[in-house]
């Protein structure tokens, strides 16, 4: 299959050559970019542990401390794996979604140990903080970096959609799948999209795709895995 990726370049690099190995070819547009936020070292006195919810979260967290020895609470197993690729040396991997990690959390931790540092985007929805706070945690929430989408589609996804030559788009967050409306609508490609697969991590993820002619599919579990697998049951009948 054609796969457009949408996702920040580095990411969408790595999820290229996952996509190239099962045999699809990739088409790399990204619509995201991520801008880290220079800054002092953060202030980790009293902190019991650290939250990323991204792979993004778990580099911007590397670049601002030197420490690795607390734990890090990632949301799930690919944001983990980029956890240990940083150094980090205890991290704990959540299912998928910020209502597993708050669930993580309260099951391993408790708020008497003292302050939990959320490793955030500046778009961050809040809700994990909320939720942990409710909980009685005391949650700072960090913002480390940001993530502006493009002002326009990149010339080869508008290209590949106007020529017929995408099979189905991968989308890993409502932020990316809101970039994509958005740049579709401005490039005037909406018809474009009627023989193409939007794959969702998640229903979330989807909303913002209910008025373009898309097929979508939303993947069983909130990871990469799942995502992908979806490519091959819309290859199937």
């Amino acid at each position: 299959m054609r796969v457009l990726v949408t996702r920040p370049l580095d990411d969408g690099r790595e999820t290229a050559a996952l996509l190239e190995a099962r045999g699809h070819t990739a088409i790399v547009a990204p619509l995201l970019s991520v801008r880290f936020h220079d800054g002092p070292p953060l202030d980790l006195d009293s902190v019991q542990a650290l939250l990323v919810t991204s792979a993004n979260g778990a580099r911007a967290l590397a670049r601002r401390t030197a420490r690795r020895d607390l734990p890090v609470f990632a949301v799930g197993p690919q944001t983990a794996a980029e956890a240990h690729a940083c150094g980090f040396a205890h991290v704990h991997s959540g299912a998928g979604d910020a209502s597993a990690l708050a669930d993580a959390v309260r099951a391993k931790l408790s708020p008497a140990d003292g302050i939990i540092v959320h490793a955030a985007g500046a778009e961050a929805e809040g809700k994990l903080a909320a939720a942990l706070t409710t909980a009685g945690f005391a949650v700072r929430t960090a913002v480390l970096y940001d993530v502006p989408a493009a002002a326009k589609l990149p010339e080869n996804a508008r290209t590949a959609l106007a020529e017929a030559r995408v099979d189905a788009v991968l989308l890993y967050s409502a932020r990316s799948a809101e970039a994509l409306a958005t740049s579709i609508a401005n490039a005037g490609l909406t018809a474009a999209l009627e023989r193409v697969t939007a794959c969702c991590i998640s229903a979330n993820a989807a909303q913002p795709l209910a008025a373009l002619p898309l097929r979508v599919r939303i993947a069983p579990a909130p990871n990469q895995d799942a995502l992908l697998s979806l490519l091959d049951a819309s290859e199937g009948p």
